[in-house]
């Protein structure tokens, strides 16, 4: 019996995966719970983070780049889609019947439509950036993805067009817990195929030593400048996700670079090079904040939660410089203690009496 096609086993999880979200849309929706829209708004941000993060992983995980510019990426792609929606497709939608199955379908589409154009346009712009700048690596990458973060934040802040320092609003809140949990599934599912393939082990292999991967023919320019289009094509993705998500308001003080060293905090928090680690740091990090607001309680009002989130972060990094999992995946750990002999009491005694070797 010959094995499935793996494109096939793919769109099989893909299907699972829709048939679930739509019962997961769906249940929320009917939780007669109060507070629920805050809930579901911190799921969303953690689907938006998980698609952030394990695309940043892409970048400087894989390939073993450092780019602090993913909020610059994220911000086209937001800024796009959401012109997109807002002059164009909008007024088309509302044209259309209230509530009928015709407006319905080209609202879902439209969107679709919208995020994934503004991931292009972002994907173009890391294309830009990476072409010339990918020859550099370490600090002075860093240095230069960070000054093209902030020339996109400057460029938003004067276009009148878009909102300019007001920000824009009136967006179509268009998005959900379906659509932003559906790419995040697929965010993940690529990073996995792509470590698979042939592209990603000249990802790795340039992680690893440059110098090395050129000499065995390794296009070490072409390679880099792949995996910073992919990363920044999939963060204007999670841009465009998170333009469309009620309050559906965008505003440039979104984008700084503050928010790249967020996803960056991410991305070492669960463990360079590790997918599964990115989406759990992900989950903490976006978790972790919204559970300090209780601490406000008892410091009559102030707002520590920074404070304590930072402290945290620094212990964890000390303990654990290389994040949560290393370069391992969740469940290569979990296989691996799964695996591991169980010592009964005399293996530990005669472990004990066994003298250390020299």
């Amino acid at each position: 019996m010959s094995r499935m096609p793996w494109w096939l086993r793919d769109l099989i999880y893909l299907a699972i995966a829709v048939v679930v979200l739509v019962g997961l849309s769906y249940g929320l929706a009917a939780i007669p719970l109060r507070g629920i829209a805050y809930y579901n708004r911190v799921l969303v941000l953690i689907g938006i983070n998980i698609t952030l993060a394990v695309s940043l992983n892409i970048i400087n995980g894989h390939a073993g780049q450092f780019s602090l510019g993913h909020a610059g990426f994220m911000a086209v792609g937001a800024y796009f889609a959401a012109y997109l929606t807002y002059y164009h497709f909008g007024p088309m939608v509302d044209k259309m019947p209230a509530g009928s199955s015709q407006q319905w379908i080209a609202q879902n589409g439209l969107l679709l439509v919208a995020v994934l154009l503004g991931g292009a346009v972002a994907a173009l712009a890391g294309y830009v950036v990476g072409l010339p700048s990918l020859r550099l690596r370490g600090d002075y990458l860093a240095i230069v993805t960070l000054g093209f973060g902030e020339i996109i934040r400057v460029i938003i802040l004067n276009v009148e067009k878009i909102g300019a320092a007001r920000g824009l609003s009136g967006i179509p809140a268009w998005s959900n817990f379906f659509w932003v949990f559906f790419f995040a599934g697929l965010t993940v599912l690529i990073s996995m195929r792509l470590v698979s393939s042939s592209v990603g082990r000249a990802f790795l292999a340039i992680r690893e030593d440059e110098i090395a991967a050129s000499s065995m023919g390794v296009d070490i320019t072409r390679y880099k400048v792949k995996a910073f289009v992919i990363g920044s094509f999939l963060a204007g993705v999670a841009g465009g996700l998170f333009a469309h998500y009620s309050p559906a308001y965008l505003n440039p003080t979104m984008f700084t670079f503050i928010k790249s060293f967020d996803v960056i905090a991410m991305v070492v928090l669960g463990g360079l090079g590790s997918i599964s680690g990115s989406i759990l740091a992900a989950i903490i990090l976006t978790i972790l904040p919204e559970g300090l607001r209780m601490v406000k309680d008892f410091t009559g009002g102030k707002d520590p939660r920074m404070v304590i989130y930072s402290v945290m972060l620094i212990v964890l990094m000390l303990t654990r410089p290389q994040g949560l999992l290393g370069r391992r995946e969740l469940w290569e750990v979990l296989r691996k203690r799964k695996d591991a002999p169980v010592k009964d009491e005399k293996d530990l005694e005669e472990e004990k009496a066994s003298p250390p070797i020299q």
